[in-house]
């Protein structure tokens, strides 16, 4: 048996010290770096594996990288471990599959705490149920708000205790305490040791221990290191140590001369405060501006000044040297990063740029020398005493003829990067050392300005840095505190402490990374100054050393005990679910309460977020007003409350919070307006049980890992495994009756039907034509049916009548012998029958009474003798058996002549044979039409090519004239039975519970459930199409009426959820819908007749599998087949467009509800009256609303839905309403359904489905709808008593043109400048529009994009159509004439009736291109402050069109220029022409 990298490690006798302890135990091992406390863990979980088999071990390490590292060392010794941490966004994890899988597949899991508290907090995780065993690496962390501490403080005390171990358990699971084993190399940071000790325990609810039994033996594995340290003089004074470094001092001079006043930020700021009415947003902003003043929190002023203080603190510890080159390097670094092009900088505003530019401008830095004695010259003593240090510390290692390899501490980044480049040029170290740096991965706000030049200098990755140190590439690392805690470097010679240890636990860590023997940890000590700090760590040490050997026992914490830094008043605020376990706490309220914020859908000009606004302010109003201020604003020091206040997409009811002035600090304030606004967002249905949004991750944020873990899960195949299609030929069992019924078809006698089934009576909804190649329309109906009793003589009889019937056109696919056909014929009223039975019988009597398919052919020249040349011949044959058939048209006795006849000799026929007997009279005869669905409308054939056969070698089919013709009908006639009998089976079954759907035609009915790769005259795309619109509609009104504290996005997702392929194909299989799909391909060419049982004899049958179905009783049960699941979707949505269009909506929601599609549908009215009555009737409002009634030509009852509908998110005032979202979201599926309903029923023109997406993208977009948001106006009132030619003041008439879109309710300076910017592009492109709208043959696309809209224009439209909708009771006239008074359906009629060419020009060439089998190449470039874009084909003259540049919208008006021009000078057709849909 093979060992596992674990076991093939010895354990050393103080680790099994230390494992049997804590399989007793919690206990927190406390031991040094490097002593093996990993492998103890892994020991333990081993055998939590056993003992434990239904929960997993969880090993929390608290940064990413230790996660990795100690993922890849359990994975060693177990199997199956786990790892998740936050790069892989388990945010976004809200599916409790996904974390069952995670759980169910892993013995272990590694993670970060903050991830095991989330999903604890969310309940997707128990700890009592499915964890045994808790491993805390870096135990000492457990303290406060740090997760560790969470976790055990809100999830595990409130568990009931541990029962006591067994050695195995594998009984029913326990919900109880998991065991903790913690893992440290030092308990406490800092303070009383016997008291940090104490809190450690009970927070982990463990015992300290160190080895007792087996101390010499750790003792021989862990080297502590010989302890050693610099003293150095710091002869700079810090307050005047910048005098010696000149680029410090420009920056200096510099910061002096800023102006806060003069800061663009506080211009804006001013400026935004003048525009604002009062209001909460006004007192906002007036805070905003007075903390920016008296702080001089500006972006610019705060960068510079941070500059500044970095400078002088490198200054003075390491010398000046260091202070010009970190000042050189920041102020390049920062004008990089100004630059309009770099991604970092892309948020400022632009005038913040410009300041920031000029002053880093100002700022003339001397040229620092990278000179070594100029270097030497003007560095710190520090630096230089650090300098000798090392160089003394590889000699001393080199005389033990062991490598050096050095590890140097250093508190601050820069000063990282700073030490690393003077050790790389000093002559001292630049040749005897290899350097490298390691500093954190931290992405904070400071370290993405323009002063973090570590990003920029930094030219290893972490891991690079380590692989080099291990593998003795590098021998000297430069690093900030991430060395100390965890990560994977190999025990090193020698560590420096650059700065004293800020803790105790910095103080053994980074001392246990000296574990080599004769290693040695230096301290650089300042004289005189840090003795005291030192002294103190050694003397916690030793008090460390007595707390490991005294005897104690684990402190039952009680949980009132556990609320470390949180005010006693928030002892309780705990929120729990009891159905899922989810808990809110008040430390992770806001936190959960901005995710909730990030997740509601934004627009470029509004950011969804929380505003806190503490009670009382910061500042006193109006501080920063002009004249004499306070600047020593002495602090508030409580109590505090806090108003809350959500975004405006928030129900009112729900938006503001409200806490009172109780609390002692500002956070805590924070945190109860934030817990109680959580609170109320659950208990309003906006939040699930598991505490999260109920829409938890946005439109394309999931993580690559989690589509995979999703996939794995839930295979959403675009194939669905199905039983094949319905045959509803096949009886449940065989009866001795039949159902009988006559098939008449226009001109011809009268043919018998029997089936098993009852055969459905052909009426005008299920009217059959066929149209004959020869005889044109051929009109077919048939009797009632009606059961009857077939003899044994009988039933023989229309067998052979069948069979005869079938086998003259496709014998060659069925077996002479098969009789048991689920269709039986026989002729009624025939005339000829007898006649060609006794032909038949003669044929029999001259092969010897053969019973072969050779009884129905006889050789031509002796049937010719011996009746005497007959006419009423219809089929001859070339040869015996499958020879080529032929349609006869007479006997020839006249000879031909001696040119034909040598052409017939000739001929490919008769070529071949040998001693050719031409006798007379000669066959006549003329090619057969295809074997063709005459279901399908077609124009008479002309009469085809006269051709000659020579009886002897050819044979004459023994069926009379009527059976010919039946022969050849029949398959199209059984098809058209088959689809109409499928109808009618859909009717009995699934609508049997629906009376008024069944009711629906079948006329409708038909085409809305058979799929286009039947080939059929009809399919159900253009009833999908439809339906697709009435679904959308139905439910986005019923997700209105049942959420109506929903946002937008919420409505949005659910609806997309509802709707979309996946939910309507599964809600397809569920009711076995594909049984009624008619989905095969009906080809007469390879027809072959349906039996009740499968033939034995298959082997000379050629049957395609996309023909005719055979009976499912002959197939074996769990034959399947592989179905498109976008065509289940398909035909859900076609059937509801079939309802619709019969019952309206009442009756599509009919059909919707019988999918259970997941929402709870009631009737439009009952759904908009629900949502009427919510909305109360108010007085009071601007007169521009009736300013906005008289431009759409309706008066609303209820007022505040036009407000609602005219109230952007950004507005802050009238907190009665939500902002227009919900009502826009109305009016998008209200727009999309009239449109395309619209295109489905205009007269004469059966649109497809790509042409109805082209008329509607071009009438529901955003740059048409924002055209006429922009262009609908009215002339108001605006006369003024002014002073006449006379000097009187009398009355002036005057008026004013007010557009719909200054209606806009907002509070954004942001939306006011594009109004105006919109309505000047708009004034200069309105002509050009208007003329292509009212009279063009082509849709201006390019123009429209020149408009270069905001999207807020076209919501406008939207909402007020959804407001107008709901007002109105839901009349659909009433909203009809409504967009007629927009411009909407009067344009959209148009470019129906005219063949308006609305296909996008980009689009369009593309079609082109591709039907050329060409590619279109667009390449853009930016010239003279524009876009220009250049569209290139192989073979063409290259095409340019440009745009003004204004952002990524002008690449796209470009692009359609381009398009556009290059349609036009490439001679591409249109859409009806040349490049035709």
């Amino acid at each position: 048996m093979s060992t596992s990298p674990v076991d093939e490690v010895v354990t050393r006798s103080y680790q099994q010290e230390m494992l049997e302890a804590s399989l007793v135990e919690n206990i927190i091992v406390a031991q040094d770096t490097g002593s093996g406390k990993t492998h103890i863990a892994v020991l333990r979980m081993k055998i939590e594996c056993d003992r434990q088999p239904h929960k997993v071990s969880w090993f929390l390490a608290p940064t990413v990288t230790l996660c990795e590292q100690q993922h890849d060392v359990i994975s060693q010794a177990i199997g199956s471990v786990g790892l998740v941490h936050g790069g892989l966004e388990p945010k976004q994890w809200t599916d409790p599959e996904l974390w069952n899988t995670v759980i169910k597949n892993n013995r272990v899991v590694v993670s970060t705490p903050q991830v095991l508290l989330d999903a604890l907090s969310h309940g997707y995780v128990s700890l009592g149920n499915q964890i045994g065993l808790l491993v805390f690496d870096e135990a000492h962390h457990a303290a406060e708000n740090h997760p560790m501490n969470c976790i055990m403080r809100d999830h595990y005390f409130s568990l009931p205790v541990r029962q006591p171990a067994m050695t195995s358990n594998h009984g029913p699971v326990r919900e109880e305490r998991p065991m903790v084993l913690g893992l440290t190399a030092s308990p406490m940071f800092g303070g009383d040791v016997a008291e940090a000790f104490q809190n450690l325990e009970k927070n982990l609810d463990s015992v300290i221990r160190r080895p007792r039994l087996y101390l010499g033996n750790l003792a021989d594995y862990v080297h502590r290191p010989t302890f050693r340290h610099v003293v150095y003089t710091q002869h700079r004074q810090y307050y005047t140590c910048h005098l010696d470094s000149p680029n410090l001092q420009v920056l200096r001079q510099v910061i002096g001369t800023m102006d806060i006043e003069q800061d663009p930020y506080v211009l804006a700021l001013r400026e935004d405060l003048r525009k604002r009415p009062p209001g909460p947003e006004r007192q906002r902003v007036d805070q905003k501006l007075s903390k920016v003043i008296h702080k001089k929190d500006s972006y610019t002023h705060r960068g510079l000044r941070n500059l500044e203080k970095t400078a002088h603190d490198i200054c003075y510890d390491l010398g000046p040297w260091a202070s010009d080159w970190f000042v050189q390097e920041a102020v390049n670094h920062g004008l990089q990063c100004a630059s309009p092009f770099d991604g970092v900088a892309s948020a400022w505003q632009h005038k913040e740029k410009a300041y920031l530019i000029q002053y880093l401008n100002e700022i003339k830095n001397s040229l620092v020398s990278p000179d070594p004695e100029t270097i030497d010259s003007r560095i710190s003593d520090k630096v230089k005493a650090l300098l000798r240090t090392v160089a003394e510390e590889k000699t001393r290692s080199e005389s033990f003829n062991e490598p050096y390899s050095g590890l140097i501490f250093v508190t601050r980044r820069d000063a990282v990067l700073v030490l690393s480049g003077i050790l790389k040029c000093h002559p001292l170290t630049r040749d005897s050392f290899t350097i490298g740096t390691l500093v954190g991965a931290s992405e904070s706000s400071y370290r993405t300005t323009l002063l973090d030049i570590t990003r920029k200098v930094v030219d290893k990755s972490q891991a690079d840095t380590l692989a080099d140190f291990r593998s003795g590439d590098i021998n000297l690392v430069v690093a900030t505190a991430v060395a100390e805690e965890g990560l994977d470097i190999q025990a090193c010679g020698n560590v420096i402490r650059w700065d004293i240890p800020s803790n105790m636990a910095s103080w053994v860590q980074s001392r246990g990374r000296a574990r080599r023997k004769r290693s040695s940890f230096v301290l650089m000590f300042e004289a005189q100054f840090d003795d005291g700090r030192v002294a103190e760590f050694e003397d916690q040490e030793m008090r460390m050393e007595e707390m490991y050997n005294k005897e104690r026992r684990r402190i039952a914490a009680e949980m009132d005990q556990l609320q470390p830094g949180v005010d006693n008043e928030d002892a309780d605020t705990v929120f729990r679910v009891k159905s899922t376990g989810a808990v809110l706490t008040l430390s992770a309220a806001i936190s959960h309460l901005n995710h909730f914020c990030s997740l509601l859908p934004t627009t470029r000009h509004q950011n969804y977020q929380a505003i806190y606004d503490i009670d009382p302010p910061d500042m006193p109003e109006g501080w920063h007003s002009s004249g004499p201020r306070q600047d020593d604003i002495l602090p508030y020091p409580g109590p505090f409350g806090c108003t809350l206040t959500l975004p405006r997409v928030i129900d009112a009811k729900l938006r503001v919070h409200v806490v009172k002035r109780v609390h002692l600090s500002k956070r805590s304030a924070f945190q109860h307006a934030a817990f109680q606004a959580y609170v109320a967002l659950y208990r309003a249905g906006l939040l699930n049980d598991h505490l999260l949004p109920l829409m938890s991750v946005k439109e394309g944020d999931l993580d690559e890992d989690e589509q995979l873990l999703r996939a794995l899960i839930d295979k959403r195949s675009g194939f669905a495994s199905v039983t094949g299609q319905l045959n509803p030929w096949q009886p449940d069992e065989v009866r001795d009756s039949w159902w009988s019924t006559n098939i008449t078809v226009h001109g011809f006698p009268p043919l018998t039907l029997f089936a098993q089934v009852e055969l459905p009576t052909l009426n005008d909804d299920t009217l059959l034509n066929l149209y004959h190649p020869l005889k044109g329309s051929l009109t077919v109906t048939t009797s009632p049916a009606m059961l009857v009793k077939l003899s044994a003589k009988d039933g023989e009889a229309a067998r052979h009548c069948t069979r005869r019937l079938f086998w003259t056109r496709v014998g060659s696919r069925m077996t002479w012998e098969h009789l048991d056909f689920a269709y039986l014929f026989m002729p009624n009223g025939d005339p000829s029958t007898a006649v060609w039975e006794g032909r038949r019988e003669w044929c029999r009597s001259q092969d010897g009474n053969a019973d072969s398919g050779k009884a129905l052919l006889a050789n031509a020249e002796s049937f010719g003798r011996f009746y005497n040349y007959p006419t009423d011949i219809t089929y001859v044959r070339e040869s015996s058996s499958y020879g080529k058939a032929y349609r006869f048209v007479g006997w020839q006795f006249d000879k031909l002549s001696s040119e034909e006849e040598e052409e017939l000799r000739t001929s490919r026929r008769y070529s071949r044979v040998e001693d050719l007997q031409l006798t007379y009279p000669l066959l006549v005869a003329e090619p057969l039409s295809n074997k063709v669905n005459l279901l399908l409308r077609r124009p008479v054939a002309k009469p085809g090519k006269y051709t000659f056969f020579i009886p002897k070698y050819s044979y004459v089919e023994l069926c009379s004239p009527a059976e010919c013709e039946y022969s050849y009908m029949l398959p199209s006639i059984l098809r058209h039975l088959t689809v109409v009998m499928t109808v009618e089976s859909l009717r009995r079954t699934l609508f049997a519970e629906a009376p008024r759907l069944a009711s629906i035609p079948a006329s409708v009915l038909i085409p809305a459930i058979t799929a286009p790769v039947a080939n059929d005259l009809v399919n159900y795309q253009r009833l999908e199409s439809l339906g697709d619109a009435v679904l959308k509609f139905i439910v986005g009104v019923n997700l209105m009426a049942q959420y109506p504290l929903w946002p937008e996005g919420y409505l949005t997702q659910r609806k997309d959820q509802t709707v979309n392929n996946g939910r309507l194909a599964k809600a397809a299989t569920k009711v076995a819908l594909y049984k009624w799909i008619i989905r095969t391909n009906f080809t007469p060419r390879k027809y072959t007749p349906i039996y009740l049982t499968q033939p034995t004899d298959v082997g000379r049958m050629d049957v395609s599998v996309s023909e005719e179905p055979v009976a499912e009783s002959e197939k074996p049960k769990d034959e399947t087949e592989q179905l498109s699941t976008k065509m289940l979707a398909d035909v859900v949505e076609s059937l509801i467009g079939a309802a619709y269009i019969h019952g309206g909506f009442d009756l599509g929601i009919e059909c919707a509800r019988l999918f259970q599609l997941g929402v709870d549908l009631s009737g439009v009215q009952d759904n908009v009256e629900k949502i009427l009555s919510r909305v109360e009737f108010s007085d009071g409002f601007s007169s521009r609303l009736v300013d906005v009634e008289r431009m759409i030509g309706y008066t609303f009852q209820r007022k505040l839905l036009l407000v609602e509908a005219l109230t952007h998110a950004s507005y802050h005032f009238d907190t009665e309403t939500v902002s227009y979202e919900r009502m826009e979201f109305l009016g998008d599926a209200l727009l999309d359904m009239f449109v395309i309903d619209f295109l489905y029923h205009f007269a004469g023109r059966a649109f497809t489905p790509g042409d109805m997406h082209c008329f509607k993208a071009a009438m529901v977009n955003t740059y048409f709808l924002a055209y006429r948001c922009l262009q609908l106006s009215v002339e108001v009132d605006a006369s003024m008593p002014m002073p006449g030619r006379n000097g009187r003041i009398t009355l002036q008439h005057k008026t004013n043109r007010i557009h719909l879109y200054q209606c806009l309710l907002h509070s954004s300076t942001v939306v006011l400048d594009e109004q105006r910017l919109s309505f000047r592009r708009f004034e200069k492109n309105n002509a050009e529009i208007e003329e292509a709208l009212r009279v063009g043959k082509v849709f201006p696309w390019a123009a429209l994009t020149r408009l270069q809209p905001p999207k807020f224009l076209s919501d406008m439209i939207e909402s007020i159509i959804g407001a107008v909708y709901l007002d109105s009771n839901g009349n659909i006239e009433t909203v009809r004439t409504l967009l007629r008074t927009l411009g909407i359906m009067d344009c959209l009629e148009r470019v129906v009736r005219e063949k308006v060419d609305v296909l996008h020009p980009v689009s369009r060439l593309g079609i082109w291109a591709s039907q050329q089998q060409k590619q279109v190449v667009y390449d853009y470039m930016e010239e003279k402050g524009n876009v220009v874009c250049t569209i290139t084909v192989e073979g063409l003259e290259p095409v340019q069109a440009k745009a003004e540049k204004r952002g990524r919208v002008s690449q796209e008006e470009a692009r359609f220029a381009a398009a556009e021009k290059a349609i036009a000078e490439w001679g591409v057709g249109d859409m009806w022409n040349g490049s035709k849909m």
